[in-house]
């Protein structure tokens, strides 16, 4: 795929522009967002996004650039950038267990959030520039990546429920050895009493919101190298997925609860992914072990198949979970199962 420069810096541009823009709004103006705010932000976001993917459909899959067979790049942005959004949703579990467990004030979780997003993808970008380099040097890295994928994918597979703490090893870190106010300060993360220096419970939230991005970086990039190869596409993919993930939040609130198997949903995701980067690594192999360093022939799944197995499983995940616990709410259950109080 043959991107320009000029691409390159409007593409950051705009996405500066956009966190800009959210920072001014929120800052300005501290406020839990209606329904109404939420829908119309989102459906913006969704349709930028949209529009991209076929934008990159017309212009790269019909001038690719040399050595490229093109064809398929708008496909291989929808698949990542599905399979990113998916992802970051189940991020927005651990964003809601945070905000629980610190008590954060509802009008200071739109706040909260757009930090942890803003960290998101700082991480997001670092890991992307990494994977990218280690792509081009070490054909090998596919085998650990889908390696890493498998192992994701059954730990996923195993977290029937996500832990209601929000306070990682780090956080209790900073507790044990900074001296903690645990009233809230609006956004302030320091204060000063007494010429005495504390950290606020928002510096807390900013902590563990940030300690979970970098975790779940460590999977989303891995996963959608599994579904294309181009920097570019793997950036803007994550940007979009990003993008309107805190309006997601209070647009959905509740019912993402009810989203009882989105880890089981996620595990069969990743383990596919898995299993496409270890076919694709086996096609392109240079590990003198295997096949005496000579390329596999395998069937490499192509990206229209990829496309249509993401979406299946997202659809059937959805279905059945809403089906399942729309049941147990009618039989006087919660979404998990258990008796209501």
């Amino acid at each position: 795929m043959s991107v320009s420069q000029t691409e390159w810096i409007v593409t950051i541009t705009v996405t500066i522009a956009v966190l800009l823009f959210d920072i001014i709004v929120v800052a300005r103006k501290p406020h839990e967002p209606t329904l109404k705010e939420c829908a119309i932000y989102l459906a913006g976001y969704v349709g930028l996004a949209i529009a991209f993917g076929i934008w990159v459909m017309v212009h790269h899959d019909v001038t690719p650039g040399p050595g490229q067979k093109g064809g398929d790049f708008g496909l291989q942005f929808f698949a990542g950038w599905l399979t990113e959004y998916s992802l970051s949703i189940d991020n927005l579990f651990i964003f809601i267990i945070i905000m629980a467990s610190f008590k954060v004030p509802r009008k200071l979780q739109q706040e909260a959030l757009l930090v942890g997003i803003v960290i998101a993808l700082v991480f997001r970008a670092i890991f992307i520039a990494l994977g990218a380099v280690a792509i081009n040097n070490f054909a090998w890295i596919f085998y650990v990546f889908g390696a890493f994928l498998l192992y994701t994918a059954w730990t996923l597979a195993k977290d029937t429920e996500h832990d209601d703490d929000g306070e990682n090893a780090v956080v209790r870190f900073a507790r044990r050895f900074f001296n903690v106010k645990e009233e809230w300060h609006g956004l302030k993360l320091f204060i000063v009493d007494n010429k005495k220096t504390y950290i606020t419970s928002m510096f807390l939230v900013i902590l563990s919101l940030g300690t979970t991005d970098l975790l779940f970086a460590l999977d989303s990039i891995p996963a959608i190298y599994g579904l294309t190869q181009e920097p570019y596409l793997v950036f803007t993919a994550n940007v979009f997925a990003l993008m309107g993930l805190r309006q997601l939040y209070f647009l959905l609130g509740d019912l993402l609860k009810r989203l009882i198997y989105l880890s089981q949903g996620l595990s069969v995701l990743l383990a596919f992914i898995g299993v496409k980067l270890v076919l694709h690594a086996l096609h392109e192999n240079e590990v003198p072990f295997i096949n005496g360093g000579e390329h596999v022939k395998v069937y490499e799944i192509p990206t229209l198949m990829s496309l249509g197995v993401i979406v299946a499983i997202l659809s059937v995940t959805a279905i059945v979970s809403l089906t399942v616990s729309s049941r147990r709410e009618k039989a006087g259950l919660t979404a998990e199962g258990e008796p209501k109080h």
